[in-house]
C-alpha cells in the first residue's frame, strides 16, 4: 500500500479474521484471492452482516491468501466477468500454453514481451512460470518495484532482472520480459529487437480483443472469477440478498432472480477490470 501511495500514507492494517468495532459496526477482513492483501470485508451490526467481496477470485494462487466464503445476509459482489462466456481453462494448462510460446520464441531467436498488470497479475505469472523457466527474465520497473514487495511478503518468485539496468547492446533473444499493458507500442520496447508480444488477461477470451490490442497472442487468465465460479460463490455465502456491481451487472442479477434469489444491480464508478485497463500513474514510470 505504501508503495501505491507514498511513503507517508496513513495506513492501518488488520490481520484476517481479527475484527475491530468502529460506531458500534464490528468489522473484519476475509480473503478475497484476488492479490496480495485483497480482502472482502464483512460488516456486522445488531445481528445482521453484510459482506463487500471487492475484486475476487476462487481458482488457487500461490501468491496470495485463497478466497474464502462468507455468511452474511447481504452479499455485495463484483460480476467483472459476468457472462457465461468467460469461463477459465485450468490455469496449469495457460502457464504450460504461455511456457510453449516462450519456448518457440527462443528458438526462433526473440524475446518474449509478456503483458499484465503490473500488481497482482504479473506476479502471479512469474509464480506459474517459476518451474518451467526457458530463459532469463526481465522486468518493466513497475514490475520490478512490486515484485520487491511481494517477496518482502513472503512469496516466492523466480529470479528477475530490471531491464532498464541491462547495458546498451544486451543480447535479449530468448528471454521473457514482463510488462505492464502501457508499455506496448512505446519507444521501451525498441531496445528489446526482435519480439513477439502477448497479453494475460480474461478479456482475451474473446477473440477481438486481441485484435484491438495488436499483440501476437492472447493468453486468456483472470484474477477475477468466471461465470460458474461466481455463480458458487454467491451460493456459498447462503446470502438471502445479493447486490450485484463492477461490470455485467444485469445478467447475473436477471439469473439469480430466476433462480429464486433476491437480487439487484448496483451502479458504481469504478467498473473492475475494463478491458483497455487504465495503468496507474504509478505503473507508468520504469523506474522500479
Amino acid at each position: 500500500m505504501h508503495t501505491r501511495l507514498g511513503a507517508d500514507a496513513s495506513i492501518q492494517s488488520l490481520p484476517f479474521g481479527e475484527s475491530l468495532t468502529i460506531g458500534g459496526v464490528r468489522i473484519s477482513l476475509h480473503p478475497a484471492g484476488h492479490i496480495l492483501g485483497s480482502a472482502q470485508v464483512r460488516i456486522e451490526h445488531r445481528g445482521e452482516v453484510w459482506v463487500v467481496s471487492g475484486d475476487y477470485k476462487t481458482e488457487p494462487d500461490s501468491t496470495c491468501t485463497a478466497f474464502e466464503p462468507v455468511r452474511c445476509h447481504t452479499f455485495i459482489t463484483e460480476s467483472t466477468f459476468g457472462l457465461p462466456i468467460y469461463r477459465w481453462a485450468p490455469q496449469a494448462e495457460t502457464f504450460a500454453e504461455i511456457a510453449s510460446w516462450w519456448r518457440a520464441n527462443g528458438e526462433a531467436g526473440r524475446a518474449s514481451v509478456l503483458y499484465a498488470y503490473a500488481l497482482g497479475k504479473a506476479q502471479r505469472l512469474l509464480a506459474g512460470l517459476a518451474g518451467s523457466l526457458q530463459g532469463p527474465i526481465y522486468t518493466h520497473g513497475a514490475v520490478e518495484r512490486l515484485n520487491r514487495d511481494y517477496r518482502e511478503g513472503g512469496v516466492a518468485l523466480p529470479p528477475t532482472t530490471y531491464a532498464g539496468s541491462m547495458p546498451r547492446g544486451h543480447g535479449w533473444s530468448g528471454s521473457l520480459i514482463v510488462a505492464p499493458p502501457s508499455a506496448a507500442g512505446s519507444t521501451w520496447l525498441r531496445r528489446f529487437g526482435s519480439v513477439s508480444t502477448a497479453f494475460a488477461s480474461g478479456w482475451m477470451r474473446i477473440r477481438g480483443a486481441r485484435r484491438r490490442r495488436a499483440v501476437d497472442r492472447g493468453f486468456v487468465l483472470s484474477d477475477h472469477v468466471d461465470w460458474p465460479s461466481l455463480l458458487s460463490a454467491i451460493a456459498a455465502t447462503e446470502a438471502e440478498n445479493v447486490w450485484v456491481t463492477h461490470g455485467y451487472r444485469e445478467p447475473v442479477v436477471r439469473w439469480l432472480r430466476e433462480h429464486g434469489i433476491t437480487a439487484q444491480a448496483v451502479a458504481s464508478r469504478w467498473e473492475g477490470e475494463p478491458e483497455d485497463d487504465p495503468i496507474g500513474a504509478d505503473e507508468e514510470s520504469e523506474t522500479p
